[in-house]
């Protein structure tokens, strides 16, 4: 539950418009409060991606070259530790 301090001018405004709309204060105060978060959160770049991500095959290149060349690099430190384990050289 989260309470919300309005000055007299907005807490007057909802008054008007909760009396006109046949709704509770606390009615409006949600529908206000879940349309702004969704315009905000709707503006964020992964959202607007959302449906693309994953669906493009940038066919690798050189990110992919060097992931595999990260890999044996650190395969290349590891060495088996007690009871036949690998573990990290540190």
């Amino acid at each position: 539950m989260k309470s919300v301090r309005l000055d007299e001018r907005t807490a007057a405004r909802l008054r008007e418009a909760a009396r006109l709309a046949g709704v509770s204060e606390s009615h409006i105060i949600r529908d206000a409060v879940a349309e702004r978060s969704d315009r905000i959160l709707g503006e964020r770049l992964d959202r607007q991606l959302a449906e693309f991500t994953g669906v493009i095959d940038g066919g690798g290149g050189r990110a992919e070259d060097a992931h595999r060349k990260f890999l044996q690099l650190l395969k290349r430190r590891r060495k088996p530790g007690p009871g036949g384990r690998v573990r990290s050289r540190s």
